[in-house]
């Protein structure tokens, strides 16, 4: 197939393009940058540039592919319910070029406002967009079925490597600002992760064996504790780790706080029943000690 891949050069994007190219797929990436149509074309990818916000370029994209997979999303949570609104338009736009068609089309959800107080499964109905969360991902590619597009979810939870690590990323920043590593309460809620290339390989299957409304969820690891995270953390940084109240969180974590002191839980049992997926990546944890061991040796490192 010729797959046209938003968000092409991102953290899980790019893994999908290389993905799907190891497996004998056509790519044209959406590309905002001369960097990345020049990665693109390196990697062996058709290039479309443009943007989220450039609805041509992702009719033209769409028009031009057998089939869509919509990675991309600005992360920029200073202006979120404005970007939010971007990606609605961008699904929308990409859905309508689909329509009565039998193309297939994924987009990308979360896992985080799925479920309270429980796993989360493929069987629960997206939240609907709200004030206090706005993302409308899963509500739009909802809309889109009804029409008669072949478009199904992949939900992703903290999608993971040496590198970056979802909501743990911000964490680390806060962390390393804050000169401590902190959990809220005694720190049990715990968060599903998955390795960035077990998550590529489940996009792959999943657009291969595509079931129409189809919820997948990309998850390896149900939940890992939080105070396991700060801890590690924490050792990495080489600073305390620190509980605090629910009352303080907000002042800590700002704009994470909301997500700190909750279960971001998921199971991927149908998934990986549907699709044949057996995540085999290294775990969080695994991969925050890499990060940790190849920090402490760069600054190791003498210095010329």
């Amino acid at each position: 197939m010729r797959v046209f891949v938003t968000g092409a050069t991102g953290f899980v994007g790019s893994a999908v393009v290389q993905e799907l190219l190891g497996a004998g797929h056509q790519v044209l990436g959406l590309a905002r940058s001369d960097a990345g149509a020049k990665w693109l074309g390196g990697v062996g990818a058709e290039v479309c540039r443009g943007s989220l916000e450039d609805l041509e370029s992702l009719r033209s994209g769409a028009t031009a592919a057998d089939a869509v997979i919509h990675t991309a999303f600005i992360h920029d949570f200073s202006k979120f319910a404005e970007n939010c609104a971007i990606d609605k338009r961008a699904i929308e736009t990409l859905g309508a070029v689909l329509e009565g068609s039998d193309r297939p089309m994924l987009v990308t959800g979360g896992l985080a406002t799925v479920a309270q107080g429980r796993l989360a499964t493929e069987e629960d109905a997206p939240v609907p967009p709200s004030p206090v969360y706005p993302r409308a991902s899963e509500p739009t590619a909802e809309s889109l079925l009804k029409r008669g597009v072949r478009v199904s979810t992949v939900r992703l939870p903290q999608v993971h490597d040496t590198r970056k690590q979802g909501l743990v990323t911000y964490a680390i920043a806060v962390a390393r600002e804050k000169g401590v590593s902190a959990y809220v309460g005694e720190g049990q809620n715990r968060w599903a992760a998955t390795h960035v290339l077990d998550v590529a390989r489940l996009y792959r299957l999943a657009l291969e064996k595509l079931e129409a409304g189809a919820r997948y969820h990309a998850v390896a690891e149900q939940g890992v504790p939080f105070q396991e995270i700060a801890e590690t953390i924490g050792r990495g940084l080489k600073i305390p780790v620190v509980s605090k109240s629910p009352a303080d969180a907000a002042a800590h974590f700002g704009w994470l706080a909301p997500f700190m002191g909750r279960d971001l839980t998921g199971s991927s049992i149908q998934t990986q029943q549907r699709l044949g997926w057996r995540p085999t990546g290294p775990g969080l944890i695994a991969d925050l000690n890499q990060m940790n061991a190849g920090a402490a040796t760069a600054s190791a490192a003498p210095r010329r």
